[in-house]
């Protein structure tokens, strides 16, 4: 069988241009035309557009948005101060934003500041009633150290899981004579970097649950002239008012003093 001649030598006609070009410079188009390498264009890829599927309207998984809760925050070292003969303490923490009005609680109170016990700066006690979902009168083992006004948090451990759960209650009123909170709130919240979280859940509550107190803080505010030439103003300190008179004027309460929400629980 004979073989095709190579076309060293040959001429070809361009089925675009019409010109004549050498045979072996000639090339098959998409479409099937004979063209010159110069005259050649790619198959427009807009021909041959990609399937392309609509964008996908929800997650299979998918969770509803929520708040998170806030949660105590590590205070500088030593943050508590007191000033003798003065109720007003002052709390140090750098760059905090929280707000004036905001309800705060202190954990772990490494040792006494100006006379001031850490069980009344925690602000802790005991149950010493038991109570139910809808009862309005709370009697404490002792509420002197409370405020006349405020918010507590009532520890109550649930054996079924062995978690602890908590509730947050307002109250109005507090006779530290008998350790009575009164103008109750069940199942409340309170405020915390200038936000009010979702509601807790009223409980039964047994004789010797633990108790926590809180107190509304007052921020104190800074400023300076930034680089840029405006004033900035910030917060690394705020005071909240205790019951008793500190008996001296000191800084301390050790580290890894924590001061957060009443309640640090869902």
């Amino acid at each position: 069988m004979a073989s095709y001649a190579q076309g060293k030598y040959a001429l070809a006609i361009s089925d675009r241009s019409g010109q004549v070009f050498p045979y072996r410079e000639m090339v098959r188009e998409w479409n099937g035309a004979y063209v010159h390498t110069s005259e050649f264009e790619p198959k427009q890829p807009q021909l041959e557009p990609k399937p392309i599927s609509a964008d996908p309207q929800g997650l299979l998984r998918a969770r509803p948005a929520r708040k998170a809760l806030p949660t105590p925050s590590v205070l500088d070292l030593n943050p508590i101060s007191t000033t003798g003969s003065n109720t007003t303490v002052t709390i140090f923490q750098e760059r905090h934003q929280r707000k004036t009005g905001d309800f705060v609680r202190l954990y772990d109170v490494k040792q006494p500041v100006g006379g001031l016990t850490i069980a009344e700066l925690e602000m802790s006690t005991t149950l010493k009633t038991a109570i139910n979902k809808t009862d309005t009168t709370i009697v404490l083992d002792d509420s002197t150290k409370f405020p006349s006004s405020g918010f507590i948090s009532i520890v109550t451990f649930n054996s079924e899981n062995g978690e602890n759960h908590t509730e947050t209650i307002k109250y109005t009123a507090n006779n530290t004579g008998t350790g009575t909170l009164t103008g109750v709130t069940r199942g409340s919240s309170a405020p915390s970097y200038g936000e009010t979280p979702a509601a807790t859940t009223a409980r039964h509550h047994k004789v010797g649950n633990k108790v926590f107190g809180s107190r509304e803080i007052t921020i104190v505010e800074e400023s300076f002239v930034n680089d840029a030439g405006s004033t900035e103003t910030f917060s690394n300190k705020f005071t909240f008012v205790v019951n008793s008179t500190p008996s001296s004027t000191q800084r301390g309460g050790g580290y890894f003093v924590f001061g957060g929400p009443v309640n640090d629980r869902a």
